[in-house]
C-alpha cells in the first residue's frame, strides 16, 4: 500500500474549496474558519492566495468558487471523450423521449455528476454537474455499484446508509438485494428515493480508458410516467449507455 503524505496547505485549501462548492450562496470568512477549523491568520493567507489565482472570488461579503477553478475542473472532462460521446447520444434520446439525461462517475461511495442534456420541458432536478449524491440512494449509483466486484463493493460501503427521503434504502441487505436486481435487468432504478415525485432509470456504461466508472440516467416526474413512456425511456437509456460505450470504452 502506498504511503500517504499530508501537505497541510493543500489539505486546508481542499477543505475550503469543498465547503464553497457545497454551498449555493457566498460563505463568509468567519464561517469558513469555524467549519475548516482554521486560525484566522492562516485562513486569510490562503483566501488571499486563492483569490489572486481566481480559484475563489468575493461576492456579497463572502466567497464563492472562482472561474479559474471551473476552467481547471473542465479539463477533467476532455481527456477521454466521454462527455462528447454522451452529448451525441443524449441529444438523440431527448429528441425521441423529451426527458433529461445525466452522466455521472463513481467516486468512493458517491455519485458525481459530470454532464447533463436537458429536455425541452422543465423538470425539477436535484443534480447539476459537480454535485455529489450518495450512491445507494439514486439509480445512477445503483447502476455503478452493481458493476463492482463483491470485494470492491464491501470496501466502499459505509458503516451507515443515510436516508435522503423516507424511501431511500437504509440497510446493506436492502442495497444488496437491489443490486442483484440491477445485475439481472441491466437497469438501476429509484422511485422517489432522492426527491419526492421523481423516478429515475440508469444504465451502466463502463470504465473509460482513464479509469472512470460511468453511467447515464434519466429523471422523470411521476405524474407523466405512464406504461408506454416508461418502456420508451427504459429502452432509450440503455441505448444511450451502449452508444457511449461503443465510442469510448475499450473492448474487454
Amino acid at each position: 500500500m502506498p504511503v500517504e503524505y499530508d501537505v497541510p496547505a493543500i489539505r486546508r485549501t481542499h477543505d475550503i474549496l469543498r465547503v464553497l462548492a457545497g454551498r449555493g450562496t457566498p460563505v463568509k470568512a468567519a464561517e469558513l474558519a469555524q467549519t475548516c477549523q482554521l486560525a484566522k491568520s492562516t485562513l486569510y493567507l490562503l483566501l488571499d492566495c486563492l483569490e489572486q489565482r481566481r480559484w475563489i472570488e468575493r461576492k456579497d461579503g463572502g466567497y464563492i468558487v472562482g472561474i479559474e477553478l471551473m476552467s481547471l475542473g473542465a479539463a477533467y472532462l476532455r481527456h477521454d471523450g466521454v462527455t462528447a460521446a454522451f452529448h451525441a447520444a443524449a441529444s438523440e434520446f431527448v429528441a425521441r423521449c423529451n426527458e433529461v439525461v445525466q452522466l455521472a462517475v463513481l467516486e468512493g461511495f458517491d455519485v458525481v455528476y459530470l454532464a447533463r442534456e436537458d429536455a425541452r420541458r422543465p423538470v425539477r432536478l436535484v443534480s447539476e454537474p459537480g454535485m455529489r449524491l450518495p450512491a445507494h440512494a439514486c439509480a445512477l449509483g445503483k447502476a455503478l455499484l452493481a458493476s463492482l466486484s463483491p470485494d470492491e463493493l464491501a470496501a466502499r460501503l459505509p458503516a451507515q446508509l443515510p436516508r435522503v427521503t423516507d424511501r431511500t434504502l437504509a440497510t446493506p441487505d436492502a442495497l444488496y438485494r437491489e443490486l442483484d436486481q440491477v445485475r439481472q435487468t441491466g437497469l438501476g432504478q429509484d422511485c422517489e428515493e432522492i426527491a419526492a415525485g421523481l423516478v429515475c432509470y440508469a444504465a451502466y456504461v463502463g470504465v473509460t480508458p482513464l479509469g472512470k466508472r460511468v453511467a447515464v440516467s434519466t429523471s422523470i416526474p411521476t405524474d407523466r410516467l405512464d406504461d408506454d413512456h416508461r418502456r420508451d425511456v427504459m429502452a432509450g437509456i440503455r441505448e444511450v449507455a451502449r452508444h457511449i460505450a461503443r465510442r469510448v470504452i475499450p473492448p474487454v
